[in-house]
């Protein structure tokens, strides 16, 4: 079992009910990643479903929860021969602090009948890493994988925004690890606030986080490209699609976020 394995494991107490204990190495300056937090909810919700693969999920996040103990409550909606339908809440305290409905099916292997192309990349080794955070930030999800950039998307760690929302690096688990769909629920809220390349920074909570598994990933580097369409009033959406070492589009996401302050 892999540390990011063990990070995520759900403990089944009953048919409904799963022990979890939520990792502070993921957290970002104090909240817990919400991505990771998601991943714990899938543990139990896949558990608890009569299909394999998480197809698509789509977490409400009602309040922050701490590191620490909590659990996982899955109700069975509906179950058919090709999909089953869930609800699945992560409780702190007595509190519900994320809701989301999870549908589950069986992903087969099979060549695509059509798929956009994955984006343009530098090689890895022509890639930037963020600087090391500093031990008081407490940012430790940094610990946990490894972000290459394509440089111009991280222009504005050196005050030279793009201007445009976006990010694009490469991910994988610091942990030796081939990717599942647990390390994509991950990954598909690994990069930096696409604010950030638009000049905005501070910590985005997220509001919502809807994501879709399109394909079992092969093992190897995971290529992340993050981008928004709007931002106003104080809200911003991000997008971000997550192709495989082979080139094959595995994950997409959606997520609503407020604009950070800082």
């Amino acid at each position: 079992m892999t540390k990011f394995d063990e990070a995520t494991q759900a403990i089944k107490i009953d048919d409904q009910t799963y022990d979890v204990c939520l990792d502070p190495g993921y957290s970002i300056g104090g909240p817990l990643n919400g991505g990771y937090l998601v991943a714990v909810l899938l543990r139990a919700a896949v558990d608890a479903a009569p299909f394999a693969h998480p197809v698509s999920t789509s977490a409400q996040f009602l309040k922050a929860p701490v590191p620490g103990p909590a659990r996982v409550r899955v109700e069975p909606l509906k179950a058919g021969r090709t999909a089953a339908f869930s609800r699945a809440t992560l409780i702190q305290d007595g509190a519900a602090a994320i809701e989301a409905l999870v549908t589950t099916a069986t992903l087969a292997e099979a060549e695509p009948d059509y798929s956009g192309e994955a984006p343009d990349m530098p090689p890895i080794e022509q890639c930037a890493k963020l600087p090391d955070p500093k031990p008081e930030s407490n940012m430790t999800l940094n610990a946990q994988m490894e972000l290459c950039f394509d440089p111009p998307t991280i222009g504005w760690l050196h005050g030279r925004p793009t201007g445009r929302p976006e990010s694009r690096a490469y991910f994988r688990m610091s942990e030796e690890q081939d990717p599942d769909a647990y390390v994509l629920a991950l990954a598909v809220d690994a990069l930096p606030p696409v604010v950030f390349s638009a000049g905005r920074r501070g910590w985005a909570p997220t509001v919502d986080l809807t994501w879709n598994l399109r394909a079992l990933p092969a093992p190897g580097w995971l290529t992340l490209a993050g981008s928004g369409r709007l931002i106003s009033g104080g809200w911003f959406d991000e997008e971000v699609e997550v192709w495989d070492s082979v080139g094959r589009l595995v994950a997409q996401s959606r997520q609503l976020a407020r604009v950070g302050r800082g």
